[in-house]
């Protein structure tokens, strides 16, 4: 890789999020005869997450929305699916973007079989956790694949097997439904990756220098506060991806250091790039029921997700693929309401012999 490679690494996988990445989304209309859902709101504590030196919150939110039928049918199990959200947002904003409930009620009057959904929060100083495992972050993949999942089936009544469990997630949450389900098989059974950013290193381009040297010189949390919306996803990815134990106030490495590139730093974000380290984890795709991935076709990270699915396809592994009309956000809810919960609808194993 290039001198200019290496300078504009992390920049460029900031830029590769719209910069108006959570935005409004359209709402598709609500469906005659819905019935409601239960919402509830709860802590689920991180084991994975202690000790992680950003200082983030260990006990986090978490959003649950049970099926009507699950409050009157006491033995009933239910299959669950886990939604993450993107970058910049938490579990809260994410309910909006997707509008849940409304839509888990409308897919559920459509015909699609009742699901337990639960959304995890992954929200971090720098507005992400990628979804990976940092001990400046805290292990946020172990934290959604081990603890949230232990938790769910603990305190709910769910199908504790992994052919009962999807995972789904847009943008930094299609990123982590990518990682994490490549190296958690043995944990879920089902994948819908939307709009997944970050899949693959990008390095062309000229390099930004101004922002290179800006982030160099942030020192306080207040001043990361105030970078520019690309400048702290940066910020995020470093502390995800390239970890320093010995380097406060932040405890990460960025690409440059006095303006000039760090070689070593930028190998070990190009190793949590998906699309570098899939041909290590086909095996543990092949065992899953079923895998879907959907991106606009204005929308920015499709390339990369067309990539995703030559892969897949030149390995021979069945999954379904659709680049459909709208931006980054514009159709997410309607995707989640009309594609992703039908998708696990058919799945998901929701019977006594689900193994």
């Amino acid at each position: 890789m290039n001198s200019t490679g290496l300078v504009t690494f992390t920049l460029a996988v900031a830029a590769a999020w719209p910069l108006t990445a959570q935005v409004k989304t359209e709402v598709p209309p609500v469906v005659p005869g819905a019935k409601p859902v239960a919402v509830e709101r709860i802590m689920i504590h991180g084991a994975t997450l202690e000790g992680n030196l950003e200082g983030d919150a260990v006990d986090r939110d978490a959003i649950v929305f049970l099926p009507p039928s699950y409050a009157k049918q006491k033995s009933r199990r239910y299959p669950v699916v886990y939604a993450l959200h993107g970058y910049s947002i938490g579990a809260e904003q994410w309910t909006h973007e997707i509008a849940v409930p409304q839509t888990i009620e409308g897919a559920f009057a459509q015909g699609s079989k009742e699901v337990i959904v639960v959304l995890p929060d992954s929200k971090t100083v720098h507005n992400g956790s990628m979804y990976s495992s940092s001990v400046t972050t805290g292990d946020f993949e172990n934290y959604i694949a081990h603890d949230v999942v232990a938790y769910i089936d603990a305190h709910y009544r769910t199908i504790p097997k992994r052919t009962s469990r999807g995972l789904a997630g847009h943008s930094m949450g299609g990123y982590g439904a990518t990682r994490i389900g490549m190296k958690h098989a043995d944990v879920f059974g089902s994948l819908y990756i939307m709009s997944p950013c970050c899949l693959t290193p990008m390095t062309g381009g000229p390099p930004n220098p101004d922002q290179a040297k800006a982030l160099e010189a942030v020192k306080t949390r207040q001043e990361a506060a105030n970078l520019p919306w690309g400048a702290r996803a940066a910020l995020a990815t470093a502390a995800a991806w390239a970890p320093n134990p010995k380097n406060p106030p932040f405890y990460l490495d960025l690409p440059t250091k006095d303006g000039k590139p760090q070689a070593d730093v930028v190998a070990k974000l190009t190793a949590n790039a998906p699309l570098v380290f899939i041909d290590q984890y086909i095996g543990a795709l092949r065992q899953y029921r079923a895998i879907s991935i959907d991106v606009g076709d204005q929308d920015g990270l499709r390339f990369d997700a067309i990539k995703l699915h030559e892969i897949l396809g030149n390995y021979g592994i069945a999954h379904g693929w659709e680049i459909y009309k709208g931006t980054h956000t514009s159709a997410v809810a309607d995707r989640f309401q009309n594609h992703v919960l039908p998708f696990f609808s058919k799945s998901l194993c929701a019977g006594k012999d689900c193994r």
